[in-house]
Formats: structure tokens, sequence, C-alpha cells
């Protein structure tokens, strides 16, 4: 995976990381600029982008996209996306996730599974999360972040739109799209939020909200 990510990078030995959630901020040219900035930049579920014309909030470059099967699709998730890359994570398989893609998803659109054996255990051990036998995992975006870590320890890592490290006991939360849904009883994002504010303690992840 290392190799793969590298390769949709703008440069093969990334130095620098971005990881956008989806929580809806207000304009920030800055924490925009300091996304862009990024050598790889990787955006969740159903992202948004910003536009030429409209306001910059989180940036308009994605290098990767990781994604759930039930990902509720914006006009910005299959935009180019023949020059990205597309990572599948489904811990859910683990227990009950059928292995169904919704019938929309574009018919020459490939996307490499994220193993659950090598990435999602793991952190869910990180997180102290039972996945083995019970129905726990964690979100997206936090697997998302894992990723970036894991297989860029020594980069910079810019994290940004993760509502959960400021609010971790919320049920329920808006998206950047304008939707909104339940946390899943699956997340436990309270553990969530302290593993990634750990990480801005060590000098190498920096949050920007």
């Amino acid at each position: 995976m290392v190799d793969l990510l590298s390769a949709y990078a703008d440069r093969p030995d990334p130095r620098s990381v971005a990881v956008v959630g989806n929580q809806p901020l207000e304009p920030d040219p800055a924490r925009a600029k300091a996304v862009d900035d990024c050598d790889l930049v990787i955006r969740v579920n159903g992202f948004v982008t910003d536009e030429p014309d409209g306001p910059d909030i989180t940036g308009r470059k994605v290098h990767t996209v990781v994604f759930n099967r039930a990902v509720r699709a914006t006009r910005h998730v299959f935009r180019d996306y023949r020059t990205r890359l597309y990572l599948l994570v489904e811990p859910g398989r683990l227990h009950w996730e059928p292995e169904a893609l919704p019938g929309w998803w574009p018919s020459d659109l490939g996307f490499v599974p994220v193993s659950n054996r090598d990435v999602v255990l793991p952190l869910s051990d990180a997180l102290g999360l039972p996945t083995r036998t019970e129905p726990t995992w964690s979100t997206t975006g936090t697997l998302a972040a894992w990723i970036a870590r894991t297989a860029f320890p020594e980069a910079q890592l810019v994290l940004t739109g993760f509502s959960f490290i400021d609010n971790p006991e919320q049920t329920s939360w808006e998206h950047a799209a304008g939707d909104s849904c339940i946390v899943g009883p699956e997340h436990q994002i309270a553990a969530e939020g302290r593993l990634l504010e750990s990480w801005t303690r060590t000098g190498t992840t920096t949050l920007l909200r």
C-alpha cells in the first residue's frame, strides 16, 4: 500500500500528508493552502472539495479516497476518478457486512481493498476495541488517518475535519456535503479522538480546526 500511495502522490517519497475528514468548517484560506501544499492528500467517503469560484475551506487536491460500502457519494467523489487511488475499507466483513457495491459504482473504476488483518485490527488494538469478537471498529476517517500515519511515519501529517476530537460525546454529526447521520453504534469516537489528539503532541502531526 505504501508504494501505491506514493505512486499517486506529488512526489514518490511524500514528506507531508493531509487527511481531510468531513466535518463542516468555516472558510479559512490558510487551512486550504496547508492541505493543498501537502504531497499527498487523502479524503474520506462523501467528501467535498473547494470549488474554483467558491470559498477556500479545505482545498481542492485529492490523491486518494478512503471509502466504505455505505458511502454517500457527492459530485466530488468520482470527479477525475481515473487519476486517483480508491481504498475500500470493510471492517464489517469481519462480522456481517455483505460483499456488495452500490449499483451506481462506475463499472470501470478499480479499487484496492484495505486489509483487515494488516490495517483494521492493528488500529482496533491501538484503540482498545475488541473488533475480532464484537462488531465495533473505527470510523473511516480514523482509518484513513491511521493509514497515512503508519505508511509514512516520518512525514508531517495534517489532520482537519475531525469533529470528534473536540466533541467526543456527539451522537450524530453533520457533513460538509450538507447531510447528517447518527454516529454508528459500531464506533467509539471518544477513543478515536484521544488517539488522534495524542499524535498532535509528537511534533509530526498538526490539527487544523
